[in-house]
């Protein structure tokens, strides 16, 4: 290639944004004389791979802002040790339509099964498919919430959770929350209603909500907003952190 015209090209793919062009151009060149590609089929390279590459760089930028703990797949979670869990509900899950829908996801069960693992999974798929995400736990979100409400900063700090597409909300339940926590939640809930989904993770079922909020009014004003449209999967198996602390504890025994 006339090396007059690769500087142009350079040139005008970096005034274009085309940031993947200028470095790979020699590349798709020679791939189009051995494949002797037309010229459009030569565009049509060159513009998939460039897409390809920006799609990846929003993709890790998004699970960059998401805040999320890990970046675990559904691929890295072992169903065989959860036969009660179906997973094409998960699956089905997977395919994002309740984000699409704007509706909302709860996992209930023990500490151990999964249920962060999953949640952090469609996390990484809504990222994936372009939807912006936010992860928190529920203990971090009311702490920040009080913070603040203390300061005059509550309008601000709640677009933080009122923003993303989704809002992965763990640890439900772990600790009672008083009245005026619980209230700031139901803000969050309530604002988020059929506007943004909510993927939610608890160690109490409903019944015991009322306890968690310290009132019961409020847990039913929560429930009634987050389980309108909602799927609601419970995992209700053995724990996979004890199975591998069991599994170290016989070793170590064995060994011994």
């Amino acid at each position: 290639m006339n090396e007059l015209v690769t500087t142009r090209i350079r040139s005008t793919a970096t005034r274009l944004g085309l940031n993947h062009l200028p470095s790979q151009l020699d590349t798709f060149a020679r791939r189009a004389e051995d494949n002797q590609m037309g010229y459009l089929e030569f565009l049509d390279l060159v513009l998939e791979e460039e897409a390809a590459v920006r799609d990846e760089r929003r993709f890790r930028s998004a699970l960059r802002l998401s805040k999320l703990p890990h970046h675990k797949t559904l691929d890295d979670y072992d169903f065989s040790f959860q036969p009660e869990l179906d997973p094409r509900k998960i699956k089905d899950l997977a395919t994002l339509s309740f984000i699409e829908d704007k509706g909302n996801a709860v996992l209930l069960g023990p500490p151990g099964v999964g249920k962060t693992h999953i949640a952090v999974a469609l996390a990484v798929a809504a990222c994936r498919a372009g939807y912006t995400v936010y992860f928190t736990t529920l203990d971090d979100m009311v702490r920040r919430l009080k913070a603040a409400d203390a300061i005059g900063r509550l309008t601000s700090t709640l677009r933080t959770y009122l923003r993303p597409n989704v809002l992965v909300i763990d640890e439900v339940g772990y600790q009672p929350l008083e009245r005026a926590e619980a209230n700031l939640v139901f803000q969050v809930i309530s604002k988020r209603y059929e506007k943004g989904s909510v993927i939610l993770t608890s160690n109490k079922n409903f019944g015991e909500w009322a306890q968690v909020f310290s009132d019961e009014v409020l847990a039913t004003a929560i429930l009634d907003r987050l389980l309108h449209h909602c799927d609601v999967i419970p995992i209700n198996g053995p724990s996979y952190r004890l199975k591998n602390r069991l599994a170290a504890i016989t070793d170590t025994a064995t060994v011994a």
